[in-house]
């Protein structure tokens, strides 16, 4: 039950947070929070449908827990950079 209240949580404050964007997105997690910065993201795999489900953004399908794992890590190998292992996201 927590980590539908939490997956719920987190989907409601990533969409109004990537309303934003160029600010810095503060996604709560029980093992640290993730802090997201648009800015350094815009324009990484050409445009912001490759998270996002239209091109002016808004709101991110399935977006919780899974999602993030599978599409950032995911993104961040395939790139090879950014950070891939739990404590380089997730900060205390």
């Amino acid at each position: 039950m927590k980590s539908i209240i939490a997956a719920a949580a987190l989907t409601l404050f990533c969409a109004a947070g990537a309303l934003a964007h160029d600010k810095v997105v503060v996604l709560e997690a029980k093992n640290g929070n993730v802090t997201f910065e648009h800015a350094k993201h815009k324009g990484v795999k050409g445009d912001c449908k490759a998270c996002h489900e239209s091109e002016a953004g808004g709101k991110i399908a399935g977006m919780g827990k899974d999602w993030a794992h599978k599409t950032c890590i995911g993104c961040h190998k395939e790139m090879a950079k950014g950070p891939q292992k739990c404590g380089e996201c997730h900060k205390k």
